[in-house]
């Protein structure tokens, strides 16, 4: 150990005497470590931002809805359809009708065109949707069909953009009926990607004054669990296709299933961006290997006083190997603290959340190491080999 410390040190050394060919050696691997860390933390930055954005709720969901073909295949989500899901399908909790609504919004002079959904009551919590203020529509609500409404925060601003929207009146005009509406919530901007209508109405309305016992514009299926999210997908499309030979004749998604796509492809992505920006590591251990065969050169007279003085082959050896190993895993250290900084400044620019890679940071350091003392071994056989009589003898 403490000749492996004398080594070091003399190797350290021997890089201050010289400072342009240590930093030229550096650079390559600084450049390729770098560009790892850099890679595959921001990739992983970018997988928590979307996992953040998708939320914990909804998860467990599983949306029916309308496909172009739907009409061909004699499928409607009337409540016999809904009885066979339960019947057929396992791990379904409960199946939530949705029917769709386009509609003018109106407040005084401010006029908004907008798509909404009819709900049950438990759906908008169930979905995850948070209120900024205000309340849901009740159960009570839903069964009597009472004209109330909860809006999404834009919708909010535009009718009312003195603010607090809640309580107050609006009239929704659908199909050239018009209804008077009031306000009793307005969500939250941040809320998942499930849902996107900008106001959501009692169910219990829309089959009283619309449309009685209506067939669902979609349906929900709520798992009984997240971990059976994925499995209940492919268990509905295979039920599609079993009842009319084509599993895309309505469309199914679910945002487990989007969620899990989403980080195998982003995650094959950053292993090839990685692998790509590694042959840069590849690239600075044959320079590593070159600068090394010219000091062994410049160091003849050096290696042959060691050995005529008792050094063996193998301390010769292990010496030249120790600065090979040395010079890349300084340009390893010196890559990572780049490539954090970098993707810092990045993520900080995106508003994305910082994750730091730590297998990333941990496999280039050891990468590098590997680097040095594979390209280093062959310049460092060749001084352990080096005869002392022609080594005292070089210029």
């Amino acid at each position: 150990m403490s000749r492996m410390i004398e080594d070091l040190t003399f190797a350290f050394k021997t890089f201050r005497r010289n400072k342009t060919r240590t930093v030229l050696s550096l650079l390559g691997i600084i450049i390729g470590v770098a560009s790892v860390i850099v890679i595959t933390s921001i990739g992983e930055s970018a997988r928590q931002n979307v996992k953040a954005a998708f939320g914990s709720s909804g998860l467990n969901l599983v949306r029916i809805s309308g496909g172009w073909r739907m009409r061909a295949a004699n499928i409607s989500f009337n409540d016999a359809f809904k009885s066979k899901l339960f019947d057929e399908i396992p791990h379904i909790k409960r199946i939530w009708p949705v029917n769709s609504v386009s509609a003018t919004l109106r407040n005084n002079d401010s006029d908004v065109s907008t798509s909404g959904s009819a709900v049950e009551y438990g759906y908008l919590e169930m979905c995850g949707l948070t209120l900024d203020y205000g309340n849901y529509f009740s159960v009570s609500d839903d069964v009597r069909g009472a004209q109330v409404a909860v809006l999404q925060s834009d919708v909010a601003k535009s009718l009312f953009p003195e603010g607090d929207a809640a309580g107050k009146k609006i009239v929704l005009i659908h199909q050239g009926q018009s209804f008077s509406f009031t306000v009793t919530g307005v969500l939250a901007e941040t809320n998942g990607f499930f849902e996107n209508s900008s106001i959501y109405l009692p169910r219990g309305f829309y089959t009283k004054k619309i449309e009685p016992s209506p067939a669902a514009s979609s349906l929900v299926l709520e798992a009984d669990s997240q971990n059976h999210a994925v499995e209940l997908t492919d268990a509905v499309r295979a039920y599609i296709a079993s009842l009319t030979g084509d599993e895309y004749s309505v469309n199914i998604t679910s945002m487990k299933s989007a969620l899990s796509q989403f980080e195998s492809v982003s995650g094959t992505m950053n292993l090839l961006l990685s692998g790509i920006a590694a042959i840069s590591l590849l690239v600075g251990g044959v320079g590593i290997m070159n600068i090394m065969i010219v000091t062994v050169t410049e160091r003849k007279k050096e290696i042959g006083i060691r050995k005529a003085i008792g050094a063996s082959g193998a301390a010769i050896r292990t010496q030249f190997l120790v600065e090979a190993a040395a010079i890349t895993l300084t340009g390893g250290l010196i890559g990572i603290a780049a490539g954090l900084l970098i993707s810092l400044g990045a993520v900080y620019v995106m508003n994305w959340p910082f994750v730091v890679n730590g297998p990333a940071c941990l496999a280039s350091f050891l990468f590098s190491a590997f680097i040095g003392v594979f390209f280093g071994f062959n310049p460092a056989s060749r001084a352990a080999k080096l005869d002392p009589v022609s080594a005292l003898q070089s210029p």
